[in-house]
């Protein structure tokens, strides 16, 4: 496209100076044609005043020589021969000068009456007819030389050619600079799209160039933020059911754990936990490829109660076969929250799951639901030993060494989806020490949306 526009703009401005430039040259070369002849014309008329007085032979020579173009050979007169007298005696013809032009051509002037140019060796011939005293009419002939008629036509035609040339050359240029300012926005576009279908999601495009080609380049912007944004939430979407299948996998480590002794118990008991290991590798090459900052859409909002009324109900079952003491408080009310049921119940389920893998059998855990007019904050706390770092364990893709956020070599993906669910109301996630001994996972939920 760049070479294009050059050869456009080149065969534009290359007409364009020929239209102008042959027109200017013809004119210039006639017009030192008529200043020529106008020299001429002036210079013939230098010696009428002396043919108005005489027509002697010596005078009029003298008066030749005197001027400028009769000192140089180019100027001559010729007088025609007077009538005859009464006596029968006349007078001679004559030709004072240098004579260029035929005498056909002079007496041709001599009859009309006109001045004339006409072609003689070397040049040209102005033939000027001039009145005598005597009624006669003699021609003043002044020769113009070739290059005379031609003189400074050769070197404006040079200035001619020379400005035609700049104006095609600077045509070339700015056509040149034009075209790199439009195409290599284009290159630049071609160039993304091209690492964008390779897999390099982080390629955008400088919004440059012309306004097509920045119109082109934030809808290339956007696109490539649709298909980060789409394929971030693909992954998400596969972190977070496989972190889910955690809920029913704790289940079957704790039935495969009172099965006993024996090589099927054995057998089960590796099975599961190659499925908890190949689960867990999932998770974590997810949480590896998406975004560090997701949201959490609430496509509904849920009574929050009653879910964790559920899943309480759930997770109490197996930790009576644990031995674990269960207590529940504040979910005897309905608390509307703007929050996905499945969400809110998959963030429980992280946090329990936490719980039941983290702490030994027989500890106990409590769930407390505050409300406060505009949040509502739930509590999930252990009496387990803790964790030694609650901030690592708040770090995404971290956790702590016990408790209801996971242990070292965990996904931490539990925590963050818990999270994502409070940062999706404008609320937080934050972990201390409970009152049980161990580890407090306060969630607060607000209640009109993000902050």
């Amino acid at each position: 496209m760049r070479w294009a526009l050059v050869k456009v703009c080149l065969a534009v401005t290359a007409m364009v100076v020929i239209a102008f430039a042959v027109p200017l040259g013809l004119v210039i070369r006639e017009m030192a044609s008529d200043r020529a002849f106008s020299d001429a014309e002036r210079q013939a008329g230098t010696i009428a005043p002396t043919l108005s007085i005489t027509t002697d032979r010596e005078e009029l020579t003298r008066a030749v020589l005197s001027t400028e173009p009769g000192d140089r050979g180019h100027l001559a007169v010729h007088v025609p021969a007077p009538e005859e007298t009464a006596d029968g005696t006349g007078g001679e013809a004559l030709d004072i000068g240098t004579r260029r032009a035929t005498p056909k051509d002079v007496e041709t002037v001599r009859k009309a009456g006109r001045a004339s140019i006409t072609e003689v060796t070397g040049g040209f011939a102005l033939l000027q007819p001039t009145a005598l005293s005597t009624g006669e009419i003699a021609v003043v002939e002044v020769f113009v030389p070739e290059g005379e008629v031609s003189n400074g036509v050769a070197t404006a035609w040079l200035m001619l050619a020379g400005v035609g040339v700049a104006l095609i050359v600077g045509s070339v240029a700015v056509a040149d600079r034009l075209g790199v300012r439009m195409v290599q926005p284009a290159q630049r576009l071609a160039g993304a799209a091209q690492d964008l279908g390779e897999g390099r999601l982080g390629t955008r495009v400088p919004e440059e160039g012309p306004t097509e080609l920045r119109s082109a380049a934030v809808a290339f912007n956007s696109m490539a933020d649709q298909v980060v944004q789409l394929l971030a939430n693909e992954r998400e979407l596969a972190a977070d059911l496989s972190h889910r299948l955690r809920t029913p996998l704790t289940v079957l480590r704790l039935n495969a754990a009172s099965l006993g002794e024996g090589p099927a118990a054995e057998q089960t008991r590796a099975a599961v936990q190659q499925l908890e290991h190949e689960v867990d590798t999932i998770i974590r090459t997810a949480r590896e490829q998406r975004p560090q900052t997701q949201g959490v859409p609430a496509e509904a909002g849920c009574d929050a109660s009653e879910v964790i009324r559920e899943r309480m109900g759930f997770w109490s079952a197996l930790a009576e076969d644990e031995g674990r003491e269960v207590r529940l408080a504040g979910v005897d009310r309905t608390v509307r929250i703007p929050v996905a049921r499945p969400e809110l119940a998959a963030a429980l389920d992280a946090l329990l799951g936490n719980v039941f893998r983290h702490t030994p059998e027989g500890t106990a855990f409590a769930v407390d639901v505050h409300h406060s007019g505009d949040a509502v904050i739930v509590l999930v706390s252990d009496a387990g030993p803790g964790i030694d770092d609650p901030k690592a364990a708040l770090a995404r893709g971290a956790s702590g060494r016990t408790g209801a956020s996971g242990s070292v070599g965990s996904t931490g993906l539990g925590l963050d989806i818990v999270r994502r669910v409070a940062e999706s109301t404008g609320g937080d996630l934050r972990i201390g020490r409970s009152v049980l001994g161990g580890t407090e996972v306060r969630i607060w939920i607000g209640l009109h949306g993000n902050r």
